[in-house]
């Protein structure tokens, strides 16, 4: 595959708080070793490897265990709850619960709500079972939530003042305008801007951004998705954070080292101590 270049290397160190590294490898062929040596090389020098289903939560566990810069997050993604149907979805998350026990994992997560992909009523009480499930999980492991919000905010609220907010939380490719972002900064949340922020077209966005003070800002890839400007479309990594951390850097009028030294900072407390 013809990959973007390597761009120049941030001037501090960063981490790449959500990534799926055994997707980008079956989407592109770029493999993990491969794509956390990328990282490196630009100062993108830790990795949040993030399981969606049971097979992907077992494969973070595995990459944390065999790569000492990255850690993992275990969960049933709101997707999959509802497609798993109540049965099948209570067993995954016997599974997710043995896992996040696990010393290499930091993170219950991606988990949450998502009203774009699945629309249906039975759909949305899976989804909410299951996020329900997941805020518990991060209680009781005392690991951080990693919420997936797809046109779910509202709900998303409205779930973790039932169940009680965990003592950490992010908010993974955060997608809402400034009055959400206030809504989660009030709750006690990391905002994880992805290469979203990057697109012409997302002044919604970058006005979240705007408020977000720099203790509660992070970045990530989401690959290998969400690729960021000027490569938006083509499959995303780990190594292509910078373009991300320079538009946040220029948007946030701070020079571009505070802001590294910021996401990586951030990242160890919203993600429990250093590895």
């Amino acid at each position: 595959m013809d990959w973007p270049e390597i761009p120049e290397p941030l001037p501090e160190p960063v981490v790449d708080s959500h990534c799926h590294l055994d997707v980008t490898e079956a989407v592109s062929g770029l493999s993990p070793a491969e794509a956390i040596e990328r990282a490196a090389q630009v100062g993108v020098t830790r990795i949040v490897q993030i399981g969606c289903d049971v097979e992907g939560s077992r494969w973070a566990v595995a990459a944390a265990e065999r790569w000492t810069n990255v850690v993992a997050g275990v969960a049933i993604h709101p997707n999959d709850a509802a497609r798993l149907g109540a049965r099948e979805l209570h067993g995954a998350l016997t599974v997710v619960e043995r896992l996040a026990g696990n010393s290499r994992v930091r993170a219950v997560g991606e988990t949450g709500l998502d009203f774009y992909r699945t629309r249906d009523a039975g759909g949305h009480a899976l989804q909410r079972e299951s996020f329900a499930a997941h805020i518990g999980f991060a209680k009781a492991s005392g690991k951080t939530l990693v919420i997936h919000d797809r046109e779910a905010h509202d709900a998303i609220l409205d779930l973790l003042d039932a169940e009680g907010v965990p003592d950490r939380f992010v908010m993974h490719c955060f997608s809402g305008d400034a009055g959400f972002a206030k809504e989660c900064l009030d709750r006690g949340g990391y905002l994880s801007f992805a290469g979203t922020v990057t697109f012409s077209n997302n002044d919604r966005l970058r006005g979240a951004l705007a408020v977000t003070p720099l203790d509660r800002l992070l970045t990530e890839t989401d690959a290998p998705y969400l690729t960021p400007m000027p490569f938006r479309g083509r499959p995303n990594a780990s190594y292509l954070i910078p373009h991300t951390a320079r538009l946040v850097a220029s948007e946030l009028g701070i020079e571009l080292a505070v802001v590294c030294q910021a996401l990586n900072d951030n990242a160890e407390a919203a993600f429990g101590g250093s590895w």
